[in-house]
This record gives C-alpha cells, structure tokens and sequence, in this order.
C-alpha cells in the first residue's frame, strides 16, 4: 500500500486482498495477527491517495508506462477529484453570500445564491459520471480476476441524492427570489427555500 503508485499493483492488490478504492482513499482487508493462524480476525487498512498521485496519468494498458498515456480516463480520474471540490466551494461561497445578504437584510443576493446552488449540483453530478466512466474504463482494458465483486459504495449513492438535492434548493432559492422580489424582510428567503 506504501510503495510507489502504480494503477496496476494497487488494482491487484485490491482485488487480492477484498478491497475498495473511492475518490481520495484506497482500503484492503488485512489479518490482524503478523502469524498465520485458522481464522484470522481482518482489520481494514486504508491509504488515501497523495495529491501527487492524483494527477499521475492512466496508461492505455495498466502497469505499462510504455503503452502511452490514455488522456481520457486521466482527464476523468482529475476531474472526479477536482469537482467535489468545486462543489463544496460554491455550496460555501452561496452560504457566505446569503448569509452577508440577510444580514444586510437585502433580498438581491438570493439568485445568486441559487445560481450557485445548480452549480454545486451539476458538479457533484459530474463528479460521479466521472468515477463510473473511468471505472468503467478501467475494466475495459484491465482483466477483472475471476470472483471478483465490483459494486457501488454507499458514498456515491450520497453523491447521487445530494446533487438533485442541490438543485431542489436552486430552484427554490430562484423561486424566492423572483416571487419575494418586493419583500426585503430578514430571512424571508431561506424561510420559503
């Protein structure tokens, strides 16, 4: 888990040792004991992913760095670790204009703040098309070994809900603002979103 990152050897591992890997962490069950003994009590051990190791580039066959750089699946494995973060800075930025905005007790700021709300909503959504597609391109040029499970953790089925979500309070937050233009009273809009 701690030697040099290589998209080949850390997938093997993975799969060798009951693994899972998410955006910023790669986890694999390991006994707890240094001695071998009949049934070993598993601990899971996780590693997050370095930033340098973030923007590594994917090579069209695994493992080879001669194979040439495969850009579509390195763009991929960037964006899925960029857009969350641009997501939470567009939740955070929305929250410090909105607050700033019932504190001037001022109604103006509230579209804006719901611009910024679809914005973080389309990220997130992004953020997961991201990792299904790099995945799934991933097990395209990579042999699966046989009795391996691949499914979907519960953090992106959170991606899942949250992005709709976003968007629900963009529109809401859109809704306010248009229909409340004439009132100026303080939280008026985060009591109608």
């Amino acid at each position: 888990m701690e030697e040099d990152f290589d998209e080949k050897a850390y997938s093997d591992k993975l799969f060798r040792l009951n693994g899972t890997m998410g955006l910023w962490w790669r986890c694999v069950q390991v006994p707890s004991y240094w001695y071998k003994e009949p049934d070993p009590k598993m601990e899971t051990e996780c590693v997050a992913f370095t930033l340098r190791q973030q923007f590594i580039p994917k090579y069209k066959e695994p493992g080879n760095h001669n194979s040439g750089e495969d850009l579509l699946r390195t763009y991929l494995w960037r964006c899925q670790f960029l857009l969350p973060l641009v997501s939470l800075g567009l939740v955070l930025l929305g929250g410090m204009i909105g607050l700033c905005g019932c504190l001037c007790r001022s109604f103006t700021p509230t579209l804006g703040v719901g611009v910024l709300h679809l914005l973080a909503g389309m990220c997130t959504l992004a953020t997961v098309c991201c990792y299904l597609a790099g995945t799934d391109l991933l097990h395209r040029v990579s042999v699966l070994p046989g009795g391996v499970d691949g499914s979907l953790g519960w953090s992106l089925y959170l991606a899942l809900i949250s992005s709709p979500l976003h968007m629900m309070a963009a529109a809401l937050l859109v809704w306010a603002a248009r229909s409340h233009r004439k009132n100026y009273y303080r939280m008026t809009a985060y009591r109608v979103a």
